[in-house]
């Protein structure tokens, strides 16, 4: 266990926080042009919310434990000076979530009352210690109590300010990428103006392709391998979350496509509307996208799949109520293996009131049994949790429902 400290007594947390913010904005300015031009400005948020936010503390005040030894107790006499008298230190135990180095900075508030709180931070626990020469219960808890109270007062203000610099973080990045795609857009136009401006053609790169030639290789998916034992047991694919995003943004360009061209798909059926997110899946993942695909239970409406294994797996249906929504998730829930991990839904609506019906989805899926928690979702009509598999509540799936208008 490492030493005692003095707890919100450090740097100021101001201080830290505006060293971190300086540091990821300085960051994007070493991206490579042509990468943050071609890459969407919501995964770079993405990861800077991941890599930069601080998680806030929080006291597991119902979890707190004591132990009892014998001590060293520093005692002034009058005629000895300081001596040390054997005597009983009671420690307690807090432990706590979030990140420990948020207790060794000071607050902008700081709450202190004269002297300073001091603790020990080993293993995810606050340990505070009182040693006394004649130990009495109520003189202990007092001092305890009264030490709880400015600790629980300086993490809410210590949060408050850590809650404050989370959610700036995206809006800061995003307007720093803007920026400096705008800054990268007007000397590309300034260039073109340039050679203009001359009145002879540009002399091409090497290597370079035609400006009409077709692409020939289709986007790849890119996999990664879970933790495994040592035994050759060869591991599955998992589909990372950037793949997954843009499974997503494939669809929902196809929905786009449909509200351009609204009497084309006014009477068209669930099947055949599926049959269009095939197409344009497929045009990215050279086949491995299919429907109506025998799975668990079922057959699934959407399914991509690579080297036999399922790494994407979506329903569609139009808009039913709530009730045939949570039957949906049972539906979808039904098609998954204990190894599936990435699924959605694709709600269709062809009631007049939209908005309603997009409000209406969370509340839906918050009230099935498998649902753990909400998660960040960056689509406006969309709407992301976590669940747990049917037989494996410790096993869980990311499940992202999008609702979209078809024409009436």
């Amino acid at each position: 266990m490492e030493d005692q400290i003095a707890l919100f007594s450090g740097r100021t947390l101001i201080s830290i926080l505006q060293e971190r913010e300086h540091e990821f904005l300085q960051d994007i300015n070493t991206f490579d042009d042509n990468n943050l031009l071609n890459t969407n400005i919501e995964d770079w948020c993405n990861l800077y919310e991941e890599n930069y936010r601080f998680e806030p503390l929080l006291l597991k005040e119902d979890k707190i434990y004591i132990a009892q030894e014998e001590a060293l107790v520093p005692v002034q006499n009058s005629w000895k000076g300081w001596t040390q008298e054997k005597g009983t230190k009671i420690s307690y135990f807090i432990p706590f979530g979030g990140e420990e180095e948020l207790f060794r900075y000071q607050p902008s508030a700081y709450i202190s009352n004269g002297n300073p709180l001091i603790g020990k931070i080993y293993n995810d626990e606050l340990v505070l210690e009182y040693p006394e020469l004649h130990a009495e219960a109520n003189k202990i808890n007092l001092k305890f109590q009264h030490d709880l109270s400015k600790i629980q007062e300086n993490i809410r203000l210590i949060n408050q300010e850590v809650l404050d610099y989370n959610n700036s973080i995206r809006t800061k990045v995003k307007a720093k990428i803007e920026h400096r795609c705008q800054e990268i857009r007007q000397e590309v136009l300034h260039d073109q103006i340039l050679v203009t401006a001359l009145g002879y053609p540009l002399k091409p790169e090497d290597n370079m392709p035609q400006t009409n030639s077709a692409p020939t290789i289709k986007r790849k998916i890119a996999v990664s391998k879970p933790s495994v034992s040592k035994l050759p047991v060869a591991p599955d694919p998992v589909l990372e979350m950037e793949e997954y995003e843009h499974i997503l943004y494939v669809i929902t360009r196809m929905i786009t496509v449909i509200e351009r061209s609204p009497d084309i798909f006014r009477k068209i059926g669930e099947e055949d509307l599926r049959t269009h997110f095939l197409v344009q899946l497929n045009a990215h993942y050279e086949g491995q996208a299919t429907g109506e695909t025998f799975n668990g239970n079922g057959k699934t409406d959407i399914l991509v799949r690579i080297n036999d294994k399922n790494i994407f797996i979506a329903e569609c249906k139009f808009w039913g109520g709530e009730t045939k929504l949570r039957e949906t998730v049972d539906q979808l829930l039904g098609y998954t293996s204990w190894r599936d991990t990435k699924t959605a839904l694709l709600i269709f609506n062809r009631n007049k009131d939209f908005s309603a019906v997009v409000q209406k989805i969370p509340t839906a899926i918050q009230k099935h049994p498998n649902f753990k928690n909400e998660i960040r979702c960056n689509y406006e009509t969309g709407f992301r949790c976590m669940l747990h598999h049917p037989n494996d509540i410790n096993r869980e799936l990311i499940l992202t429902t999008l609702a979209f208008e078809v024409p009436q």
